[in-house]
C-alpha cells in the first residue's frame, strides 16, 4: 500500500502470527514480522510440541509394565532425562528452522528483535529504527505467571521445565488446570515423586465434573499425591542435603543455605494450608497465564486493554484503532494454538482477501494430555442442565487392553443430548488417545449430529470408541 514500508507488520512469531503473515503474503501483501525470542512461539518452543513429546516419553514406563502382562520379557529400565532432553532440543531447533523457511519462502521479511507500537501505523524496533505499515497485527501470545506471595520467585513455571538440566527427585506442583495436571502425569511417568496442591474442590475446573473426577482418580492411582482444597501457606528455600525423600517428616527450613540457593528451581520448604510441612527438590507453579501486552505501546496509541491485560478486539480481531488488529492468546479469547491459527487466517482474508471473515469460536474440540487423555467438545453436563432438558449417556469401564493386564484404570465415554432436538450437545472422553478420538467426534458435534445419527453408525469392534455408538439407554435425565 502506497506510503508505507509494509502492508502488514506482525509482532510475534508464534503459530498465529506466522500463519497470518504467510497467508497475507500469499494474498499479495508486503509483510514483515518481528520476534524477540525464538520463532515458533509458545506452542513450538515451550508449549504443545515439547510437552507432547514429554507425554510420549513419560508413557513408556506404564507400557513396559503392561508388556510384561502380555508375555514380554522386559528387563528393568530407567528413564534418562539428559538423553531425551538433548533430542528434544534438537527437534525444537529443527522445527524453528522449518518456521523460518516457511516465512522466507512466502517472502516475509523477518526482524529478530523486539518491536513495539509507536503510532497507529508505526513500529519501533529494539535497535531504534522505525518502520511504517498500513496494518499492524499483534500476536505476542501469553506467559505463565507466579502467584502474588512471598518467595514465589523460588518456584518454576511451565516454561522452565523444558530447560531443566536434570529432573528433581521430588516436586510440588501448585495448580489444578490442564497444565498442572499434564505435568503431574508427565513427571510422575518419568520417575519423579509428584505432589500436587489445588485450592479448589476438584481439578480441571470448567470441564465436565464426571470426567475430571475420573481423571483425579486415575492420577492418584498412578502415584500422584493429589490434594484438593489445599494451597501453600508459607514457603522458603531449603537446603538440598536436608530434604527427606521419604515421608517428609524431617523436612525443615534451610537456615544455612549454600551459595547459589534461592533461585527458581531450588529446593523449597513448604507449609500447606492443611497443616502439613514438607521440603521438595523443586516447586512448579501452574496457576495461570497472562497476555503479553505490557510495554508494547498499545494503550498509548488508543488500543483498549482489559483488566487481565488482554487486547480488546471485535469478531474480526480488530482493536479500537482501525489499523491495529490482535489474535491469539494476547486477546485471551480461546487460548489454543489451532484457534490462533484460525484467527490469523480469518484476519488475512478479512484485511487482504476482500472477504470479511469472523472467527468461529463455537464448539472447539480440545484435549488435556493427562494419562489417560481427556478429549472434550461442546457443553459439559453442568452447562447443558442450565438451559436444556437433557439425556446423559455415559459408561465408565476397564477397556480390553487394560483389563487383560489387570490394570484398574478406567475410561469414560459420555454424550450429552438435548432431549427435544436430539442434538448431541457435548462429548467427553477419558481414555488413551482421547485426543485422537475427540477430533473425529468433534466433526459430528460441529455438524449438529443427533443421538440417532450416532446410533445409526455401525460400531468398530473391538474398540473403546464403539461405546459412543452403542449406548442405547440414558444413564440419567435432567
Amino acid at each position: 500500500m502506497a506510503g508505507y514500508d509494509y502492508d502488514l507488520f506482525v509482532i510475534g512469531g508464534g503459530s498465529g502470527g506466522v500463519r497470518a503473515a504467510r497467508v497475507s503474503a500469499q494474498l499479495g501483501a508486503k509483510v514483515a514480522l518481528a520476534e524477540e525470542s525464538r520463532m515458533g512461539g509458545t506452542c513450538v518452543i515451550r508449549g504443545c510440541v515439547p510437552k507432547k513429546l514429554m507425554v510420549f516419553a513419560s508413557s513408556f514406563d506404564g507400557a513396559l509394565e503392561e508388556a510384561r502382562a502380555y508375555g514380554w520379557e522386559v528387563p528393568d529400565s530407567r528413564f534418562e532425562w539428559p538423553r531425551f532432553h538433548d533430542r528434544l532440543r534438537a527437534e525444537l531447533d529443527r522445527l524453528e528452522g522449518v518456521y523460518r523457511k516457511l516465512l522466507d519462502s512466502s517472502g516475509v521479511t523477518v526482524f529478530d528483535q523486539r518491536a513495539t507500537v509507536s503510532g497507529p501505523n508505526e513500529i519501533t524496533l529494539a535497535d531504534g529504527s522505525t518502520v511504517s505499515a498500513a496494518h499492524i497485527l499483534v500476536a505476542t501470545g501469553g506467559h505463565p505467571v507466579r502467584p502474588d506471595m512471598k518467595n514465589a520467585r523460588l518456584g518454576l513455571v511451565s516454561d522452565d521445565i523444558f530447560h531443566l538440566e536434570e529432573l528433581p527427585k521430588s516436586i510440588l506442583i501448585v495448580g489444578g488446570g490442564y497444565i498442572a495436571c499434564e505435568f503431574a502425569c508427565i513427571l510422575a511417568g518419568m520417575g519423579v515423586e509428584v505432589t500436587q496442591f489445588y485450592r479448589g474442590a476438584q481439578i480441571l475446573r470448567g470441564f465436565d465434573d464426571e470426567a475430571r473426577g475420573l481423571i483425579a482418580e486415575n492420577m492418584r492411582a498412578r502415584g500422584i499425591d493429589l490434594h484438593v482444597g489445599t494451597d501453600i501457606a508459607e514457603m522458603t528455600a531449603a537446603s538440598a542435603e536436608r530434604i527427606d525423600h521419604g515421608s517428609g517428616s524431617d523436612a525443615v527450613m534451610g537456615d544455612d543455605l549454600l551459595p547459589g540457593e534461592g533461585d527458581p528451581g531450588c529446593p523449597v520448604w513448604v507449609k500447606a494450608t492443611n497443616g502439613s510441612e514438607r521440603a521438595y527438590d523443586a516447586l512448579l507453579f501452574a496457576t495461570g497465564r497472562a497476555p503479553n501486552s505490557k510495554g508494547l505501546g498499545l494503550e498509548e496509541v488508543g488500543v483498549e486493554i482489559g483488566r487481565r491485560g488482554e487486547v480488546k478486539v471485535d469478531e474480526y480481531s480488530a482493536t479500537a484503532v482501525p489499523s491495529i488488529h490482535a489474535i491469539g492468546d494476547v486477546t485471551n479469547r480461546v487460548n489454543l494454538t489451532p484457534v490462533a491459527i484460525r484467527e490469523g487466517m480469518a484476519f488475512a482474508r478479512t484485511v487482504f482477501g476482500g472477504e470479511r471473515t469472523p472467527v468461529d469460536h463455537d464448539l472447539i474440540p480440545s484435549a488435556v494430555f493427562t494419562q489417560p487423555e481427556f478429549g472434550t467438545v461442546g457443553m459439559t453436563e453442568e452447562e447443558a442442565r442450565e438451559d436444556h432438558a437433557i439425556e446423559v449417556y455415559c459408561n465408565s469401564f476397564r477397556p480390553m487392553r487394560s483389563a487383560f493386564a489387570e490394570s484398574k484404570e478406567r475410561v469414560l465415554m459420555k454424550l450429552i443430548v438435548d432431549a427435544e432436538s436430539r442434538r448431541v450437545l457435548g462429548c467427553h472422553i477419558v481414555a488413551p488417545e482421547a485426543g485422537e478420538m475427540i477430533q473425529l467426534a468433534g466433526i459430528a458435534v460441529k455438524m449438529g449430529a443427533t443421538k440417532e445419527d450416532f446410533d445409526r453408525t455401525c460400531a468398530v469392534h473391538p474398540t473403546m470408541a464403539e461405546e459412543l455408538v452403542t449406548m442405547r439407554e440414558p444413564t440419567r435425565t435432567a
